[in-house]
């Protein structure tokens, strides 16, 4: 990385902190799946004071302008870019969501869309397979179902807090374990005594 470009209003060099924060987001981009080159980018317009061109990516990151083009489709397609117009220029400038709670709900439901739904999918013509094909194990079967019962519930959870709004969602996060007090609380069962030990007397 060499210099911030023009269009942002600041030719020095990033500052410390912006590049360590640069990397370190595209380190995290590569371990959840996501090309690095793209989340570098991402993390750069992110904490850009104004839009940036393709060609001012390219030059701040050192990275080729047909890799900054590819990876920019791939941010407009996550719905985490979006491009801006700039008076007197007629060249794409792209902005990042700065919203962070809206920007972790686009990322959530990308991943949902690419991860989450195949697999429920996935498991359901599993699930279906298994139970019309008697070669199956029960045991198999049994962990089939738990397994796409689990998928379900976690699908339903996102789609349910997807639809909270911000300010009760953040309360609800800074709640954390303490939201069990809220809930209802199921009867304990006690553990029963083996019939051997009776309800005698040694002797």
């Amino acid at each position: 990385m060499t210099e911030i470009s023009k269009a942002t209003g600041d030719p020095e060099k990033l500052p410390p902190a912006v590049e360590r924060f640069i990397l370190h987001w595209g380190d995290m981009g590569s371990q959840w799946g996501v090309n690095r080159t793209v989340a570098q980018i991402h993390a750069l317009l992110y904490v850009s004071p104004a839009p940036m061109t393709a060609e001012d990516i390219a030059a701040v990151l050192g990275v080729a302008r047909s890799n900054v083009s590819t990876s920019i489709r791939e941010l407009l397609a996550w719905n985490l870019i979006r491009r801006v117009p700039v008076k007197g220029d007629r060249r794409d400038h792209f902005e990042a969501e700065s919203d962070i709670w809206e920007l972790a709900a686009r990322i959530a439901a990308g991943r949902k869309a690419r991860e989450l739904d195949p697999a429920l999918a996935a498991l359901k013509a599993c699930v279906t397979g298994a139970t019309s094909d008697a070669s199956v194990h029960p045991l198999a079967a049994k962990r089939l179902k738990e397994m796409l019962d689990f998928t379900e519930t976690a699908d339903r959870w996102f789609t349910q807090m997807l639809a909270v709004p911000r300010p009760q969602l953040a309360a609800l996060m800074r709640l954390g374990a303490r939201i069990v007090r809220f809930l209802p609380a199921g009867k304990e069962k006690r553990p029963s005594r083996p019939a051997s030990e009776g309800g005698g007397h040694e002797h």
